[in-house]
């Protein structure tokens, strides 16, 4: 019975980060309306479908502290990245697909290159400077590496962008007439989760109550991470395993939500470079920022953190694991002109032996064991 309440926590907050995440995505939609394409997929989707990510790894460090609470969050975002690079692909390809049969998928290679470039490179720094002392430096290094991607795009996007994307009048002065809905009607939209009926109240959308939106969206989000992290815990005690593993696979696929959501909704308007480049760009914003800016804070607070030789391992093996898998990716995409139901299955059956993997190690079989050995050798090789 206790596993069951468990599981259902898991569920709960799972829906529940679906539901706040439709307010997100419109209202992320509408200030990301001029980017051009490929962009706005990879920053603005991509930071706020990532939310989850984030607070499940400020949560986790800070509630369960030290090793544990950073072995949480790393088995989160890292398990997260390997969702999103294999999934949630795989799953747009096959929405668009089923739709039609007749559409021809193809996203920009520059895209691909340059986020696929940028996520190795953090997975790298992961690989080669994370030890089992971590410090706050770390978490600044990480920090400032999507600073640094972030700032490209935006350069980017003002040197090129503004010459492809009609700029839209600044509607605020126009939209903000003062349509107010009773309270009662707000609160029931609130406990419903209806975030959008409750802020946007019928009116257009402009920058006032699209920021608004946001901000109460992430808010909803962050107390369902809160239940989805106790959540992993309970299931993780339950079946006496270390919550790390429940971590890299429960809360790694339920923090994925708004990223496959938001994806699949890109995809079926035909804007194939945001769905793909979401998925990379959210994994960047997860391995340098969802982990990093957590890192930084709680080691700034409480001193270095010391991982425990036992959990490093578990780490190092996720690391080298995630880097492998990206890598593949990385090279299916680039070489793949189309994107077809094949590419989705390889990429979906890559995640579910992934899974498979997880779940060996956390009971011990003697082949994941093996596995792990070779994991860790190859580390030495790097």
């Amino acid at each position: 019975m206790e596993l069951l309440f468990y599981i259902g926590m898991g569920v709960a907050s799972s829906l529940l980060i679906a539901k706040a995440c439709d307010g997100f995505e419109t209202a992320a939609d509408y200030l990301g309306r001029n980017m051009g394409e490929g962009t706005k997929g990879a920053t603005i989707n991509a930071i706020g479908s990532s939310m989850p990510e984030l607070l499940v790894t400020f949560i986790y460090l800070f509630l369960f502290t030290d090793t544990t609470g950073f072995a949480g969050g790393i088995g989160t975002t890292a398990g997260s990245a390997v969702f999103n690079a294999m999934v949630i692909p795989g799953l747009v390809i096959i929405f668009v697909l089923w739709r039609n049969t007749n559409i021809s998928i193809e996203i920009s290679r520059s895209v691909v290159i340059r986020d696929g470039i940028t996520l190795l490179t953090a997975e790298l720094f992961l690989i080669y400077f994370l030890g089992e002392t971590l410090s706050w430096y770390h978490g600044l290094f990480l920090m400032m590496l999507y600073v640094s991607y972030g700032s490209w795009m935006i350069y980017r996007h003002r040197t090129n962008g503004s010459n492809d994307v009609e700029e839209d009048e600044d509607e605020d002065e126009d939209e903000e007439e003062d349509h107010r809905a009773e309270s009662g009607s707000i609160l029931i939209s609130l406990l419903k989760v209806d975030l959008e009926g409750a802020i946007v109240r019928g009116q257009e959308l402009y920058q006032k109550n699209a920021t608004i939106l946001i901000a109460v969206s992430t808010l909803y989000i962050a107390f369902a991470c809160w239940i989805l992290v106790y959540a992993c815990e309970g299931i993780g005690h339950s079946l006496g395993i270390h919550g790390y593993f429940v971590a890299v696979i429960i809360a790694a696929a339920a923090s994925s939500v708004p990223d496959t959501i938001l994806s699949i909704k890109d995809a079926g308007k035909g804007n194939y470079d945001d769905a793909i480049a979401n998925a990379l760009g959210s994994n960047i914003f997860d391995i340098c920022f969802a982990l990093g800016a957590p890192l930084f804070l709680y080691t700034i607070i409480n001193g270095s953190i010391t991982i425990a030789p036992e959990t490093a391992t578990h780490i190092i093996e996720l690391r080298v694991l995630l880097f492998l898998l990206t890598l593949i990716t990385f090279l299916i995409f680039l070489c793949k002109k189309k994107l077809t139901k094949a590419t989705a299955y390889i990429l979906i059956g890559m995640y579910l032996a992934f899974v498979a993997y997880v779940a060996a190690r956390a009971v011990e079989l003697p082949f994941a064991n093996i596995i792990a050995e070779q994991l860790i050798s190859f580390q030495e090789l790097l």
